[in-house]
């Protein structure tokens, strides 16, 4: 009797390093971040400029690119996801503040089947003419929109995207009529933009800014509330009498359900890296407004943006399947 529970003793002796090793992992898991994406785009470059930055967080960061769909393909496998903090995403606002009033049926419901983790960075747009109108302010180009209505063309890189619904804020801004043309990717509408198939374009600033400084193409305004640090010389859309502000967001989400301690670790790790000077260097010098919110404030974001697209996206009648 003794020897046996001897030799029980000594097993479990020998045996508690190994029982250890879960809560040790515990403490610095595997992070998967999905990118809907594909590599080199904007989302790639910021999920990876994190990941970097909260990699002594974890026992490793992996950044994985799962393009398609307007980044739909890799929301779905971060909705199906085990809520362990283990796997989430860091895309742009488009897919959680617009789709939902684009598309007749998501495979994902944006605030129910998800977990907010942070606002990592805004970022604005720039009205973009290009060589077919000669337009070098935005006074000029409502005039010749008005003039030669055919003219007044803008290309986006497909229906329902954040581009092709801030031409629709600013016709409804603006009051007056601009024909949307869509392309299948940001790329295609460059081309047609620099060929003059079209008249304008409505871009992220960081994207079009070397175009513009070597004259191919002219920002004649942007979205936000204040210049871009890129093109200091360009004024908002405000300072030329349009009354709009508008905006866009990096973020990162998980899947619904994230324990509050592994939300909070997230949450924590994502806050402190953009708030390193370095980060926040780095981000503006690329085009990007820093901010590293809370869950609760992005949650907050989320809300405000999906309320106020909602009525500009209705009245343009488009309902993709």
């Amino acid at each position: 009797m003794r020897q046996r529970q001897f030799l029980a003793a000594a097993l479990l002796l020998a045996a508690s390093p190994f029982m250890a090793l879960p809560a040790a992992a515990q403490d610095k898991p595997p992070l998967k971040i999905l990118v809907g994406f594909p590599p080199g785009g904007s989302a790639d470059v910021i999920a990876r400029l994190i990941g970097d930055a909260i990699r002594d967080d974890f026992s490793t960061v992996t950044v994985e690119n799962r393009p398609g769909a307007g980044g739909r393909i890799a929301l779905t496998a971060v909705k199906n996801a085990k809520p362990d903090g283990q796997t989430v995403i860091i895309l742009p606002s488009g897919p959680m503040v617009l789709f939902p009033h684009v598309y007749k049926k998501l495979d994902y419901d944006a605030v129910k089947d998800f977990t907010p983790v942070s606002q990592i960075a805004a970022f604005q747009f720039g009205v973009v003419s290009g060589p077919a109108t000669g337009a070098k302010t935005v006074a000029e180009m409502l005039a010749k929109a008005k003039a030669d209505p055919k003219a007044a063309t803008y290309g986006s890189p497909g229906l329902g995207t954040l581009p092709h619904f801030m031409g629709v804020l600013m016709e409804q801004s603006a009051g007056v009529p601009f024909t949307h043309v869509p392309f299948q990717g940001g790329a295609p509408a460059n081309t047609a933009l620099l060929g003059g198939h079209i008249g304008y374009k409505f871009d992220v600033v960081s994207e079009t800014a070397e175009l513009h400084r070597g004259g191919k193409v002219r920002i004649i305004a942007v979205t936000g509330d204040k210049r871009d640090p890129q093109v200091p010389e360009v004024p908002t859309l405000k300072e030329s009498g349009v009354n709009m502000v508008a905006t866009a967001w990096f973020a990162m989400y998980g899947p619904a359900g994230l324990p509050p301690p592994v939300l909070a670790k997230l949450e924590r790790a994502v806050s402190a890296a953009v708030k390193k000077p370095e980060m926040q260097a780095k981000m503006t010098s690329l085009g990007y407004d820093p901010i590293g919110s809370t869950s609760a404030d992005l949650a907050a974001a989320q809300r405000a943006d999906l309320a106020r697209w909602e009525k500009p996206i209705k009245a343009t009648g488009v309902l993709l399947d």
